[in-house]
């Protein structure tokens, strides 16, 4: 069964001010019920408190999120792979998921290449923990190497690591998402996918002002910045196809994610997503299977 759920990414703000357990209560009265854990620092304690979510809240924790490398000198898939597989132990999570490649292995497809094959040997030691490895895509995914998307260079190379598709990213790489869930998913290699709206916004009255005085310069700088993330149902995307397409393809989760706020907080963002997938008719996936 598929499960609508929430990446904390976007939480990051509100776990610094009102704590973890108190944010995912606020989280569990909206309406989500399940989550992938991004942007926490998986110390002893806050490891205990995301159980005392799971546990007393009831909110299933789909993933953890891990990196080759560290990027800032702290713990990575590489380097701590068993304290990442005693965090989802712990946590009752199945799934490891990647965030996005490190910078400097986008510098050719030799690279590419390299952090595919690191990503499968990584996938094999976790899958005999039980866990499975999965890589979250941005637009850079889409970029062409000897004629290849970067995405199609990992799926070749690491078999064993599964895909999370992001539909925002897929649709700012230039693709359609309901094609790119159904190409990638056809042998139920994507178990999660982010939920995250596409949206062209308005530009600041400051930009007309200056061109009915003459000024071009901020109408350009700005046209640059119109392409926004925004929450499910307040953009371009067609969410009823891609959760269709997201069901049909056998995704486990369905994660609402979103990237800025344009002014909103993270929680009113997650109350209007949330208001609009049951307009949309989908108040069932909020359930988690089996309870």
């Amino acid at each position: 069964m598929t499960t609508i759920g929430v990446q904390t990414m976007m939480l990051r703000d509100e776990f610094a001010r009102s704590g973890l357990f108190e944010t995912f209560r606020k989280v569990r009265d909206i309406g989500y019920r399940a989550a992938e854990i991004s942007t926490v620092e998986m110390s002893a304690a806050n490891v205990a408190e995301l159980a005392r979510v799971r546990d007393e809240l009831g909110v299933e924790i789909a993933s953890i999120s891990g990196g080759l490398t560290s990027g800032g000198g702290g713990e990575s898939l590489t380097t701590h792979l068993d304290k990442f597989v005693a965090d989802a132990h712990t946590l009752g999570a199945r799934m490891i998921r990647i965030g996005m490649l490190p910078p400097a292995a986008m510098a050719s497809t030799a690279r590419v290449e390299q952090f595919a094959d690191r990503c499968q040997e990584v996938a094999e030691a976790l899958a005999t923990q039980g866990i499975r490895l999965y890589y979250h895509n941005h637009h850079v995914d889409f970029a062409k190497y000897d004629g290849r998307y970067l995405l199609d260079v990992v799926a070749e190379r690491s078999p064993l690591v599964g895909f999370e598709i992001d539909v925002h990213w897929v649709q700012r790489g230039g693709l359609d998402p309901v094609t790119t869930l159904r190409r990638y998913g056809a042998d139920g290699r994507v178990a999660m996918v982010h939920l995250k709206d596409y949206r062209i916004g308005h530009l600041v009255p400051a930009v007309y002002e200056a061109l009915d005085a003459g000024d071009p310069s901020p109408w350009q700088e700005e046209l640059q910045h119109i392409v926004q993330f925004a929450e499910v149902g307040e953009g371009n995307l067609d969410f009823p196809a891609i959760v269709e397409a997201g069901k049909e393809i056998g995704a486990e989760y369905l994660l609402v994610e979103q990237d800025e706020f344009y002014g909103r907080t993270a929680l009113e963002c997650l109350q209007t997503s949330y208001d609009n997938l049951l307009a949309l008719g989908y108040e069932e996936l909020f359930t988690p299977a089996g309870t």
